[in-house]
């Protein structure tokens, strides 16, 4: 049994996703500072005056538990489009190129697809004989 779990974790793929998940820990704890030390401050400036923060205060006044914060909901989206573009940019198109040189294609781009007259399915590929539904034949 140990065996197989050894197996199991050793394999490429799981090595991989491994480095991916770890590398991107690291880049999301870079990005949430950038975004909680940079970001925030800018986005609470445009509020003006001494309010919390970007938003409005829905119950009493210095109650934070009923202040609609816009500016950190901002602040997510920014973080998470950073994230994004980073782990697109630093993990996936080096990850495509390096497993392209080894003649292996991964994240490719899907063909065309068909609909099956049946059953109405949109999914089938362009090529394909059978409707993978219902059976149809396609023409």
């Amino acid at each position: 049994m140990l065996k197989g779990f050894k197996n199991f974790v050793m394999r490429g793929d799981i090595v991989t996703v491994a480095v991916g998940l770890i590398i991107a820990l690291a880049f999301s704890t870079l990005i949430k500072a950038f975004t909680d030390f940079v970001i925030n401050p800018i986005i609470a400036s445009a509020q003006g005056g001494r309010s919390m923060g970007l938003g409005w205060q829905l119950g009493r006044p210095g109650n934070q538990a009923t202040y609609l914060d816009l500016g950190a909901f901002l602040s997510a989206v920014i973080y998470f489009l950073i994230f994004m573009a980073v782990v697109y940019f630093f993990i996936v198109v080096p990850y495509k190129h390096v497993q392209g040189r080894r003649g292996v294609v991964v994240f490719a781009e899907p063909g065309p697809l068909k609909t099956c007259l049946e059953c109405l399915s949109e999914d089938l590929p362009a090529r394909a004989r059978r409707c993978r539904h219902c059976g149809a034949d396609q023409t």
